[in-house]
């Protein structure tokens, strides 16, 4: 295990004056962490509040010593999000655009940055996206992207919310190879138990709570156990 990177404390959550997240606390110095539970039970919303993009009702959380809520600027060098629907994520016309953007946020001029955003296509054998239509390209092309668009800040933290959903089996294979070589550590919310089976440490989240965690071959177990006695057919 690592250093702890990741506190949350007495994590309190409410959209619409609904409790999403309820007294959640956990420390995690794992380097790769799958999240389940059932629909609705609040594994997106923690995602969010991860990334900072909303505001906890009460408590804290802290990622690799940044309040991702309150330093925005800090937070995008550290974490970084793949949504599992990528139209929701790209908004640039070009692949070299929508991988330089996040980088001219951060202060770089914009000839660094597209030749930062060639370098990354590069990289991944993907040169000759730099002038391509983001829509032209298919669901897993554009999932790509988004990795792409995500690891060219080089966060310290990545976070996916189903990132197979949709995808064919080369292209989820080949998503999950890019995933297996990375150095960050990864946050996984995903149904498809199956890819959590190598993972470090597994959260159970259950109606907003933090009900179980552990290694995947104690958690997913009952997990899976408990799905089928309730009947859920997205266990």
């Amino acid at each position: 295990m690592t250093d702890v990177w990741l506190t949350i404390s007495d994590l309190e959550y409410e959209r619409d004056l609904v409790p999403v997240l309820t007294d959640l606390s956990c420390s995690l110095s794992y380097q790769r962490v799958g999240i389940v539970g059932a629909n609705g039970s609040g594994k997106s919303s923690l995602a969010r509040l991860l990334l900072g993009l909303v505001r906890p009702n009460s408590g804290q959380i802290s990622v690799h010593g940044v309040d991702v809520y309150r330093d925005r600027k800090a937070a995008l060098a550290t974490i970084g999000m793949i949504f599992q629907n990528p139209d929701h994520q790209i908004i640039f016309p070009t692949c070299e655009e929508e991988l330089a953007f996040g980088l001219t946020q951060t202060g770089q001029n914009k000839t660094d940055a597209r030749q930062s955003a060639r370098d990354m296509l590069a990289q991944y054998g993907r040169a000759d996206w730099a002038p391509r239509s983001t829509q032209a390209l298919s669901q897993g092309q554009r999932h790509f992207l988004c990795l792409m668009a995500v690891l060219i800040m080089q966060p310290k933290v990545l976070v996916l919310d189903e990132p197979y959903a949709g995808l064919d089996l080369a292209t989820s294979m080949q998503l999950h190879r890019a995933l297996e070589m990375l150095d960050q550590q990864i946050v996984l919310i995903t149904h498809d138990l199956d890819v959590l089976a190598d993972y470090d440490h597994v959260l159970w989240l259950d109606a907003g709570k933090l009900i179980d965690q552990g290694s995947p071959g104690d958690v997913l177990p009952r997990y899976k156990a408990e799905m089928q006695k309730r009947g859920a057919t997205d266990a």
